[in-house]
């Protein structure tokens, strides 16, 4: 199960959804949110920080530390901003910031077709996945490199 939190991001224009894996890390894990406007400009400490396409996630490590032992073993060890992001402990709901709207919007123009052609919908619909995962590995999107 995953847990669903917005965060506003530091200069207060931007919100982004996150993902809490299995509920396992607190949301108190995000000390700070950074969207393009407010990033620009800020030192990324990579023991802290993650960046994703102009977007920073601020991670207290130590609320992190205090939660990694419901991690399983051999990521305990590994503790890291790019582990708690890449595993999806805590991690965009969806491929960036905003996507499950924009998805759900897109899908939404697709499903009509469904309504009178399904075999063309499935066309359409697998063609519109490969083609947004490979557009938003383009634009630099972290979890659009996954698998």
């Amino acid at each position: 199960m995953c847990m669903d939190h917005s965060v506003i991001c530091r200069c207060g224009k931007h919100d982004a959804s996150f993902n809490f894996k299995n509920e396992l890390m607190p949301p108190e894990t995000i000390e700070a949110l950074y969207c393009p406007e407010c990033s620009n400009g800020i030192a990324v400490n990579p023991v802290t920080m993650i960046k994703d396409n102009g977007w920073v996630i601020q991670y207290d490590m130590d609320v992190a530390g205090l939660y990694s032992s419901r991690l399983p073993y051999n990521e305990k060890e590994n503790l890291s901003p790019e582990l708690l992001f890449d595993e999806g402990y805590i991690t965009w709901r969806g491929v960036y910031p905003g996507d499950h709207i924009d998805s759900a919007e897109e899908r939404e123009e697709l499903a009509e077709l469904a309504k009178v052609n399904p075999k063309k919908y499935f066309e359409q619909m697998k063609s519109w996945a490969i083609n947004r995962m490979l557009r938003l590995k383009e634009e630099g999107w972290r979890k659009a490199h996954e698998g």
